[in-house]
């Protein structure tokens, strides 16, 4: 016979049938300040879709059911393709329906970037994996805008299609297209320019340009499914880009050897690979030579997408943890009411609404109406932002994942998976030392985006004295390095930390309440509270923070 032994009690309940969107104030108030106003409706409708209790199955399903590398069929010809879980491919349509990958390029304007920002921070709080092809595709655009005309012409407009197709096609047969990139080797790592995977002209000339031959092997190839990659690889004038389509335009598969997969820590829902190039057909992206500078507007747009994705980690920790402290009660009371759980949830609710309007406002530089200004400071703001919010990602999914105790620990709640997922942003696409360094070479090269970078973060002077003190010292660690760029490698991270303390101040002190901007001068710039989360001075308002999770 069946022994009851106790009813379950003081459990909490799924957090499920919650709009994402309009539960997150700051995202809101980024938005209504720096999207277009019809933006709301549609991310309203993500935030309830992402919401549901069947997209958040769905996010578990697709990380419990990794993909699968299929290199051969039955008959032993092979095919290279990556199988995933229906759950992944129903969460990578929903985005791409929702414009989440390339939405601000096929309806530009003011604001476009916000939008297509909030809404890919949306489906990425809750699976962050599918992000990575979403990301790389709406990154692709700048770059695919350098290729020939033939190629551009037929391609475009399948990266901007709100379609979802899983299979491979050629020939015409598929209307819409991800993206994905393929750089790094194993001698090299971060160094591009050591690959050896050559390039060799073909004589042939058509519509899509200069054809060329790839041999060699990359290291590292996200999400492989893709239709399409953007390869660097070493041409006769020097390393160049390249465009190597999956299935080429006789309906024939391209020479793609996906090798083996990647057993990484987190991002169990995107597979990532190692791959042989053998004779591999592609197409010149760009000059030959001139690989990196036509790399480089991706690299750029992937790093925002790092910090987008960092900030929705963020807000997806501190959402399941203020949930839990809301309906969990121990010794007596819930645990939002015992001052020392309220303390780290109200700080991990500050760090997430700095690392939001951080990501925000850095979309809104990238539209396409940025002045000259505006672009000299997005160069530098998205490197020290991508360096300091990337790596604060992990130690705050871990405090929050403390929040659920024994329950955080376990793969059947989400903070596990978000605490093995927030390292990857740190390290994709620069990790620390690539990104503090090339805040120095920004600094010995580009001046004048040091000047809009402070035009930008003086606008919030006058308003706390522990600001202008951090303020004036950044500035002044400024002139010091650039006494001798060269001879200041060692203080690459002390200057980007520095600029990005002084960039979130000013955000928060300029948009977001009061008590808010005080709390983060106070225990970022002024050194009040402690080394840990939760540590907080008297005299911060904890309820007007907690408030704000």
């Amino acid at each position: 016979m069946m022994i009851n032994t106790h009813e379950v009690e003081n459990q909490v309940p799924p957090r499920e049938g919650v709009d994402e969107y309009s539960s997150n104030a700051p995202l809101v108030e980024a938005v209504e300040r720096w999207g277009r106003p019809e933006a709301a409706a549609a991310l309203r409708e993500t935030g309830q879709l992402v919401g549901t209790a069947a997209f958040q199955h769905d996010a578990e399903r697709a990380n419990t059911h990794s993909p699968t590398l299929q290199t051969h069929d039955r008959w032993g010809r092979r095919v290279d393709e990556v199988e995933y879980d229906d759950a992944y491919h129903r969460i990578l349509g929903a985005a791409v329906s929702a414009g989440a990958h390339t939405s601000a390029w096929a309806d530009p304007g003011g604001g476009a970037n916000v939008e297509r920002a909030a809404a890919f921070s949306l489906f990425a709080q809750v699976e962050p994996g599918h992000a990575c092809p979403v990301s790389m595709t709406h990154a692709a655009v700048p770059t695919l805008a350098l290729a020939a005309s033939g190629l551009r012409n037929e391609w475009m407009p399948r990266l901007l299609s709100r379609a979802y197709d899983a299979g491979l096609g050629g020939g015409g047969a598929k209307a819409s297209a991800l993206v994905g990139m393929a750089m790094t080797e194993k001698q090299g790592g971060s160094d591009v320019r050591a690959n050896t995977t050559r390039a060799e002209a073909t004589g042939a000339d058509d519509g899509w340009g200069r054809e060329f031959a790839l041999t060699g092997h990359k290291w590292f190839c996200s999400a492989p499914m893709s239709d399409a990659f953007l390869v660097l690889a070493q041409a006769p004038g020097g390393l160049s880009c390249f465009f190597v389509p999956r299935v080429l335009p006789d309906g024939s598969r391209n020479a793609f050897r996906i090798q083996r997969l990647k057993d990484k820590l987190g991002n169990r829902s995107n597979a990532s690979s190692e791959i042989e190039l053998a004779g591999t057909s592609a197409w010149l992206v760009g000059e030959e030579g001139r690989g990196v500078a036509a790399i480089v507007p991706m690299v750029t747009r992937t790093r925002l997408d790092c910090v987008i994705g960092t900030a929705a980690g963020m807000r997806q920790s501190v959402a399941e943890a203020a949930w839990h402290v809301r309906h969990r009660s121990a010794f007596g009371s819930l645990l939002v009411d015992q001052p020392a759980m309220a303390a780290v949830v109200a700080e991990l609710a500050l760090e997430s609404e700095a690392a939001t309007l951080t990501s925000m406002r850095l979309a809104r530089a990238y539209d396409d109406d940025a002045d000259a200004a505006e672009q000299a400071f997005r160069r530098l703001a998205t490197a020290v932002s991508k360096y300091w919010v990337c790596k604060r990602g992990p130690g705050h999914a871990y405090e929050a994942l403390e929040c659920l105790g024994g329950n955080g620990y376990t793969e059947t709640f989400p903070l596990a998976r978000r605490y093995r997922e927030q390292p990857l942003l740190a390290i994709w696409e620069g990790s620390g030392n690539v990104i503090a360094l090339d805040v120095l070479r920004v600094l010995a090269r580009e001046p004048e985006a040091f000047e809009a970078f402070f035009d930008e973060v003086g606008a919030a002077s006058g308003e706390h004295a522990g600001f202008d003190l951090e303020l004036a010292e950044a500035q002044s660690v400024v002139r010091e390095i650039s006494a001798d760029v060269a001879g200041s490698a060692a203080r690459a991270r002390e200057l980007t930390e520095r600029l990005a303390l002084v960039l979130q101040a000013s955000l928060l002190i300029q948009y977001s309440p009061g008590e808010v901007a005080d709390a983060f001068v106070r225990t970022r710039l002024e050194g009040a509270g402690g080394m840990l989360y939760g540590a907080l001075p008297p005299g911060v308002d904890t309820a007007a923070l907690l408030a704000r999770a």
